[in-house]
């Protein structure tokens, strides 16, 4: 019997440690908004600030549609809820706090979905992202492919498995499964989520055509992955954003929230 849920007051948690459960709260209604979801399963899960050894998590039976800032347990790296209550979904824990525990600042987000387009794509022999647009090129150097599915993940063996797999990488692709996207905070993993799913939708639609793809020029692959890697950090004509894309869109789509679900901060 699923236990019944304890929120967690905003009276109990610091700003920052508040302020980060919005913003994960935000990334679940969003992910529901933008159809990344799948019913109460997947997982979205953040490390607590200032903590190395616990992560934000929602109960098992949480749809992601109700997920507030109160929801969300601190379940330790040993599995057990150390604030908050509820059921810790056992696939969730396997596979996110090993990557957590291994890469702190890689991963401090670690966002794992079934969204429908790329999770087709890892259903293919070949998974890969094409070189056939812009954003395909900016992202396919961020990709990992994990080409071996082993069955629903119970161990935290398949988690440290997967964070090897990731490498320095942020965006993993998961033999017949699906994908996990990872940052340093919340807006970071958000918009590597949103965009991979993007890129992916547009290259099974230019596939649907039955045309051949039309694959970008070697020189032009090259320049536009060498502009967006790192020397963008080096070279004076790259535009400087203070605060950068990511965290710009990711406050642009928690403005939709405030208009129509504001108790996302609740």
């Amino acid at each position: 019997m699923q236990q019944k849920v304890q929120p967690t007051r905003q009276a109990d948690c610091t700003d920052t440690e508040w302020q980060a459960r919005v913003d994960l709260a935000a990334a679940h209604r969003l992910a529901y908004m933008h159809g990344f979801s799948e019913g109460i399963f997947n997982h979205l899960t953040l490390l607590v600030p200032g903590r190395s050894d616990r992560y934000y998590q929602i109960p098992f039976g949480t749809h992601w549609s109700e997920v507030s800032a109160s929801t969300f347990m601190e379940v330790g790296f040993d599995g057990e809820v150390k604030r908050g209550s509820g059921d810790v979904e056992r696939s969730a824990y396997a596979i996110h706090m090993p990557m957590h525990r291994a890469k702190p600042k890689q991963c401090a987000a670690v966002f794992h979905t079934h969204m429908p387009y790329t999770s087709a794509l890892t259903r293919l022999e070949d998974p890969r992202i094409k070189e056939i647009g812009q954003t395909e090129v900016i992202l396919m150097n961020k990709i990992a492919y994990d080409e071996n599915y082993d069955g629903p993940a119970w161990d935290t063996s398949e988690g440290d498995r997967l964070a090897g797999i990731l490498g320095d990488k942020t965006i993993l692709f998961m033999a017949n499964h699906g994908v996990t996207t990872v940052g340093a905070t919340v807006a970071e993993a958000y918009d590597r989520l949103y965009y991979i799913e993007r890129v992916a939708q547009v290259q099974i639609f230019a596939m649907w055509t039955g045309q051949r793809l039309k694959q970008l020029p070697e020189s032009i692959v090259d320049k536009t992955a060498r502009n967006n890697g790192q020397d963008k950090a080096t070279d004076p004509t790259f535009p400087k954003y203070d605060p950068p894309p990511a965290v710009r869109h990711f406050e642009a789509l928690k403005r939709i929230l405030d208009r129509k679900e504001p108790d996302y901060k609740d």
